[in-house]
C-alpha cells in the first residue's frame, strides 16, 4: 500500500511542480491603474497598458535667463539621462534627450508630444501625459500610443545652489525616478 500511495503523492508533486513551472515562466500582466491619477493626465478609453518601466537617472537643468523678465534667472530643465527597468529591475531601455526619446533595448524608439502635466508634489517632477510620435524600428515602442509619467521621486530643480546672473550656464544635475507606462490601441 505503501508503493501505491507514494505513487500517488510523488504523482501530485509532479503534476504541481509542472503547474509551477508554467506559471514562473509566463510573463505577468501589466497591472497598472491609472483611476487615481488626475483626470488630466488619464490616457482616454481604447487605449491599454503595454509596458510598465522604471525610470531611474538623472535630471539636467542650466541657469538660464528668465523667459520675458529682463535681468531675472531661473533653472531650465534642460533634459533627462535614465535608464528604464522592468518591474524585477533588469534594465529594458533608456530614456534621455533632448529630444525626450524613449528607447528599448530591441533598437525602437520613440518621441513624443506632451498633452499634459499636474502636481505629484512639491519636491517631485510633475505627473505626465506625452502622446507618442510613430517609432523608429521595430520591436517594443512599435505601436506606443501614449506614455504617462507617474510614481515620481525627485527631479525638481536644484534648490542647494541659487540660479543668478552670476551663476547664468552653469549645469546642475538632480537623481530622480519615475514610472512611464506605455500604451498601445487595444
Amino acid at each position: 500500500m505503501h508503493t501505491s500511495r507514494s505513487i500517488a503523492v510523488l504523482g501530485a508533486i509532479s503534476a504541481a511542480a509542472a503547474v509551477l513551472t508554467a506559471c514562473g515562466s509566463m510573463s505577468m500582466a501589466p497591472t497598472f491603474n491609472q483611476s487615481s491619477l488626475p483626470p488630466t493626465i488619464q490616457v482616454p478609453a481604447g487605449n491599454k497598458v503595454a509596458m510598465e518601466t522604471v525610470g531611474v537617472g538623472d535630471i539636467t537643468y542650466e541657469c538660464r535667463d528668465k523667459a520675458n523678465t529682463p535681468g531675472a534667472t531661473e533653472w531650465v530643465f534642460v533634459g533627462p539621462d535614465a535608464k528604464l527597468n522592468d518591474r524585477s529591475g533588469k534594465q529594458v531601455g533608456k530614456y534621455y534627450g533632448p529630444p525626450a526619446t524613449w528607447e528599448s533595448m530591441d533598437g525602437s524608439k520613440l518621441t513624443a508630444t506632451q498633452l499634459a502635466v499636474a502636481p505629484s508634489g512639491p519636491t517631485s517632477l510633475p505627473f505626465q501625459l506625452v502622446k507618442a510620435n510613430p517609432a523608429v524600428g521595430s520591436g517594443a515602442m512599435t505601436g506606443v500610443t501614449y506614455i504617462q509619467r507617474v510614481a515620481l521621486q525627485g527631479g525638481v530643480a536644484p534648490a542647494a545652489m541659487p540660479c543668478t546672473p552670476a551663476t547664468k550656464g552653469q549645469k546642475q544635475v538632480v537623481k530622480y525616478q519615475a514610472d512611464y507606462i506605455f500604451y498601445k490601441a487595444s
